[in-house]
């Protein structure tokens, strides 16, 4: 299934998106799609539905992230052995965690907000994994049993305050729109491997980003295992899983986006975003 919310910033509705690419209407059989909703019990139930009953909706409504209430918002960095190249920083041993504000949370096609004082604004297509269950110390081998579902990530940065304001990483992370999720919550029993998925970015209308989790350094599985042994995860968590070579940052010289600029991304069988970068003052 592909888990949707849609509908004014705050009053999202839940849905899913039908075979035909129709949105019907869920809001009489869930509240929401949050940590609450996307147990393995109620997604069997959901998956039992005929979904042809289920009231069309207006498919030019916006949509909001794909699941709400996210309790945490945990990002891989340099899991992309290429992608650690193209930053000047080697592979690293053990996966490089840091937190993304849920506040960043946006819908996937919502304008991405240029910070005040904003020199190095880039983007990273990545691959997001959304936890269904409580899970701690849980056994790489059994992880998967603990995720829901998959979606499209875009980890919006701001290179000088990530990398050159001192202190960590999560002040060039954490603005206001710096993370859409969605367009859906794809479960996944729809991605039998997520080791093996395409995933692209252009910049006005131009390829940058163009790679496949393939060349993850650390997987799924192992990435809900490895976070599982330093924080209980909960119903709804959205791991950000890393992104492929092809960022701003890396290009010869380096290219930021700007005020007016279109970035477009998607993952294979995901869907696609679209954000228009506008100023904090709008």
């Amino acid at each position: 299934m592909k888990l949707l919310r849609y509908g004014t910033p705050g009053q999202e509705r839940p849905g899913l998106l039908d075979a035909q690419g129709q949105v019907r209407d869920l809001s009489g059989i869930i509240d929401d799609v949050n940590g609450k909703t996307i147990s393995a019990e109620i997604l069997a139930q959901l998956a039992a539905l005929d979904i042809e009953s289920l009231p069309l909706v207006d498919k030019n409504l916006r949509l909001g992230p794909c699941v709400n209430q996210v309790g945490k918002f945990i990002c891989i960095g340099l899991n992309y052995a290429d992608h650690a190249a193209e930053s000047g920083l080697a592979v690293p041993a053990e996966p490089v965690v840091f937190m993304k504000a849920t506040s960043a949370i946006t819908g996937p096609n919502d304008p991405v907000i240029k910070p005040r004082n904003s020199t190095k604004l880039d983007w990273e297509v990545e691959l997001g994994i959304v936890i269904g269950k409580h899970t701690s110390y849980v056994e790489e081998s059994d992880a998967m049993d603990y995720i829901a579902g998959y979606c499209v990530i875009n980890d919006v940065s701001e290179r000088e305050f990530q990398l050159e304001r001192g202190g960590q990483w999560d002040k060039g992370k954490g603005c206001d729109s710096f993370g859409p999720l969605g367009p859906y919550l794809v479960t996944k029993d729809e991605v039998p491997d997520p080791l093996n998925l395409n995933l692209w970015l252009k910049v006005n209308g131009k390829t940058f980003q163009n790679g496949s989790t393939n060349q993850m350094v650390f997987g799924p599985a192992f990435l809900v295992h490895y976070l599982s042994q330093f924080m209980s995860l909960q119903p709804g968590d959205v791991i950000s899983t890393g992104t492929p070579p092809g960022v701003g940052l890396g290009q010869k010289p380096p290219v930021y986006l700007n005020v007016g600029d279109v970035m477009e991304l998607g993952i294979e069988g995901m869907g696609v975003q679209k954000q228009v970068v506008v100023d904090f003052g709008l």
